[in-house]
């Protein structure tokens, strides 16, 4: 019988959010997948987990996945964990989950931390409906993806890296207008959690002369 596949959300910052059903799953599981196993070490240790761990990434994940659908298929149980949130959401994951899906393997996610919902939730823009957008391209396609988002009704979630930050938020001035209401969460469950909502012109004044360190969720409110 083949074994399994989970996708086990983890901790975004404070190690109280995970649950026990992942505690159980990574302590019962045949071996671990990690995005980095430098950065996973920690946590697993703190949880006094031993299992096996092995790199999975996006470098690697399309090399790896036939070994992994291999021991799959020989009946082991794998978890697979990102560096902090849900796997596959705007990290490794959805690659292993399709080829495990070809072979019919059957797979599992967890519910657990992701960093876009409390970042959705404490907005204060409309939750009914919205867009995740992950990161934007870096490069090719980032302007023509702007010009999509300018006339989107839906509030959008994106994330970023904080030495992007100031340059993104001149491009949403310039896509999306200067008074455009938006809301800036970073370091979510940390001791130095914070959220700056205000126009864009009012958060880049923020962040430019206070700290930009962690990573971001951007939550920009629907056009009118």
């Amino acid at each position: 019988m083949a074994g399994k596949l989970y996708l086990v959300p983890t901790p975004i910052g404070n190690l109280e959010d995970i649950t026990l059903r992942a505690l159980r799953v990574l302590k019962e599981a045949d071996l671990l997948l990690a995005e980095d196993t430098r950065t996973s070490a920690p946590m697993l240790k703190h949880f006094d987990i031993h299992q096996k761990v092995f790199a999975h990434h996006q470098h690697n994940e399309h090399q790896s996945s036939n070994e992994i659908i291999r021991f799959l298929k020989e009946g082991k149980n794998i978890a697979l964990i990102s560096d902090a949130g849900t796997p596959a959401i705007s990290d490794p994951g959805f690659y292993l989950v399709r080829e495990a899906l070809k072979n019919e393997i059957a797979v599992e996610c967890l519910p657990g931390a992701t960093a876009f919902v409390p970042a959705l939730v404490n907005s204060g823009f409309p939750t009914d409906r919205f867009c995740f957008e992950g990161f934007l391209p870096l490069k090719k396609g980032r302007q023509t993806r702007y010009k999509f988002l300018a006339d989107e009704e839906r509030t959008i979630i994106l994330y970023e890296s904080p030495h992007r930050l100031i340059k993104t938020l001149d491009e949403m001035a310039l896509h999306f207008g200067a008074d455009r209401q938006i809301s800036i969460s970073r370091e979510l469950t940390k001791m130095f959690e914070e959220t700056v909502r205000g126009t864009v012109t009012e958060v880049k004044t923020h962040f430019e002369t206070h700290t930009v360190k962690g990573e971001f969720v951007i939550c920009v409110k629907g056009k009118e």
